[in-house]
């Protein structure tokens, strides 16, 4: 079989360990092969880089395993090429294939040209993707919590959300913080409305008078 890469290497990546082997195929054909094995701390990826530097590796491949490759590309990116592959294209070569031995059949598919690449797009990408899904995260945690707030103001008869448009504006979050301090005076809180919520004072009143018990409290 031709060879595609004279000098390669695999990586078998796990969450502690990257176990990596490099191939070098020789001019007549004999092919020298050494296997390590690396942590995944940052002191311990650079003594990778510097392994795969000292030989000359052309290119590496390793699976796209979850989030735990990101630390390994950013080492390993500057120094030579790095592939990602997908790993149910992995499944589909034929051929056997231990956990012992990953790294060598990655490499060894490697070598021959029988990987297909996945698309990295490059580090200012990646940076804004990694803040845009952050802040995604984020919004949806603040709409669970806001959720789970008008749940509990609901089991204690306090129906603010139908009076207020914001319940965690600056208002509300006053009104909330009479009712955790044990206010139970309906008047008085709706008082502390401002801006246009001052025009539904009665409605707020209505709205403010409920049943809240300790447990209720604690939820807020």
């Amino acid at each position: 079989m031709q060879v595609e890469y004279e000098r390669c290497a695999g990586i078998d990546l796990h969450k502690k360990t990257a176990v990596t082997t490099i191939m070098i195929t020789e001019p007549d054909g004999t092919v020298q092969e050494a296997t390590r094995t690396f942590s995944t701390m940052t002191s311990d990826l650079l003594a990778l880089d510097d392994w795969l530097r000292a030989h000359d590796v052309q290119i590496v491949a390793m699976e796209a395993t979850g989030i735990y490759w990101h630390p390994v590309f950013n080492i390993l990116e500057a120094g030579q090429e790095v592939i990602l592959v997908n790993p149910q294209h992995m499944k589909a070569v034929p051929g056997r294939k231990t956990d012992v031995k990953d790294s060598q059949w990655i490499a060894d598919l490697l070598r021959h040209g029988l990987l297909s690449a996945s698309f990295i797009p490059p580090a200012p990408i990646r940076e804004l993707r990694d803040l845009t899904r952050y802040r995604k995260n984020l919004v949806q945690e603040r709409a669970q919590e806001i959720n789970r707030l008008q749940k509990v103001l609901e089991t204690a008869n306090i129906k603010l959300a139908s009076v207020a448009a914001d319940v965690l504006g600056k208002s509300g979050r006053d009104m909330l913080a009479c009712i955790i301090a044990g206010e139970r005076d309906a008047l008085a809180m709706a008082e502390l409305a401002r801006g246009r919520l001052r025009a539904k004072l009665p409605d707020l009143q209505l709205a403010l008078e409920g049943h809240v018990q300790s447990f209720s409290r604690v939820g807020l």
